[in-house]
């Protein structure tokens, strides 16, 4: 789940997005202040939005909203009080996670990609990388599925070149970490960095 809200620039509404899954075409469903998103094809929800949120939701935020279990509280309240029966099934583990690169392989298919195994913890994620200094056995920052980058983009699930690829490999620029270097390649951490923990931006 993603959050995001901008009083200045798009009024008292919160725009929540449920998955990173982009339907061909989406119909709306509005019920008094809550307006579903669904997928036209299989009429799942996708996201919504919630007008009029500061009658629901407390946040002092502009941008993205930490998705917190007291803010996914107060959503479902909303959903409720709006007659919209819909259980949030919320993931709450850290988008942004230190990783392990076990193992990378030339790209069959593009000379200036690789396609890596990276272990994040509780799961080993394959990732196509085009940075030139990515090596096996380095300590790196993943962006998993559902993270949402400083510049707005949000990971998903993507096949690069016909390789399938689960997340990002992030340099410091991405990151939006002040005075990053300014030549490309991903950032790379301490030996002592351990695969699965958070990494806080």
């Amino acid at each position: 789940m993603n959050i995001f809200y901008n009083e200045n620039g798009v009024g008292d509404v919160l725009l929540v997005q449920l998955t990173t899954e982009r339907p061909e075409n989406s119909e709306i469903e509005k019920k008094n202040d809550i307006a579903l998103i669904k997928d036209a094809a299989t009429d799942k929800v996708v996201g919504f939005n919630v007008f009029n949120a500061s009658d629901y939701v407390k946040t002092e935020v502009n941008g993205q909203v930490e998705t917190t279990e007291e803010i996914v509280d107060q959503l479902q309240e909303a959903l409720k009080s709006n007659g919209v029966d819909l259980e949030l099934d919320v993931d709450f583990t850290p988008k942004f996670v230190v990783g392990h690169v076990v193992a990378k392989e030339k790209h069959p298919n593009a000379d200036k990609l690789s396609v890596c195994k990276v272990d994040v913890g509780n799961e080993t994620l394959q990732i196509v990388c085009g940075a030139p200094n990515v090596e096996e056995g380095q300590k790196v920052v993943v962006a998993k599925v559902g993270a949402v980058m400083p510049s707005g983009m949000v990971i998903r699930d993507a096949e690069l070149r016909g390789i399938a690829s689960s997340g990002m490999i992030c340099s410091a620029k991405e990151l939006g970490i002040p005075n990053a270097p300014a030549e490309k390649g991903i950032m790379v951490l301490g030996a002592d960095a351990t695969p699965g923990d958070s990494f806080t931006i």
